[in-house]
């Protein structure tokens, strides 16, 4: 059973509570459930991104690097840098970054629009912080066998947040990578031997 932690999550960690033994692992990439001292909050997060996408300012790590002034109506708020950053941050070397992704995500968010519907996602992103005390409640209870894999160079989600598993499951198991938030880009084959390796 997968899940995106946007979407399902109650659902899901119901359905685990309910059936502790119908769940074989959790596999986590960058999806930290427990706030750490070193991280923004969540309204610092959606106010910055809001505030910034809204008067069109550059900030200081390029995470909107474009302003708006002269851009045709309609013109993305979120323009195709911010993506590209997201995906490079934190990567030793950016070439090893497929454009792909980025460019699909990009694609999407061309669409009229689609901005919005991004900054109002970061903006609910306390709706996930609200669900981590059951979560980490069901990790203290149940302790299911837990593989966190992460880009130790996360801007978002950063290294605290996946040592944090061990205090609610002490039988997870954290390893980093030396990349970025969108790890797989650049680690897939040793991603994948981790899993391996782990469910083995």
């Amino acid at each position: 059973m997968t899940t995106n932690f946007r979407t399902g999550n109650a659902m899901i960690r119901d359905h685990l509570a309910a059936h502790p033994r119908a769940l074989r692992a959790v596999l986590l990439t960058a999806r930290a459930l427990r706030r750490t001292p070193d991280a923004l909050s969540v309204k610092e997060v959606g106010q910055r991104l809001r505030g910034r996408a809204q008067r069109g300012l550059e900030s200081n790590q390029g995470l909107l690097a474009r302003s708006l002034a002269g851009e045709p109506k309609g013109a993305p708020r979120l323009p195709p840098e911010t993506t590209r950053w997201q995906y490079t941050h934190g990567v030793p070397d950016p070439t090893m970054v497929s454009p792909d992704g980025q460019n699909l995500d990009n694609f999407y968010l061309a669409r009229p629009g689609a901005d919005e519907v991004q900054l109002d996602l970061f903006g609910d992103y306390k709706s996930n912080v609200a669900q981590y005390p059951s979560f980490q409640e069901y990790f203290r209870t149940h302790k299911p066998p837990l593989l966190a894999v992460w880009g130790k160079n996360d801007p978002f989600f950063v290294p605290p947040g996946a040592e944090a598993f061990k205090r609610d499951n002490p039988r997870a198991v954290v390893r980093f990578f030396d990349t970025g938030h969108f790890a797989l880009e650049t680690h897939a084959r040793e991603i994948a031997a981790s899993i391996r390796d782990f469910l083995s």
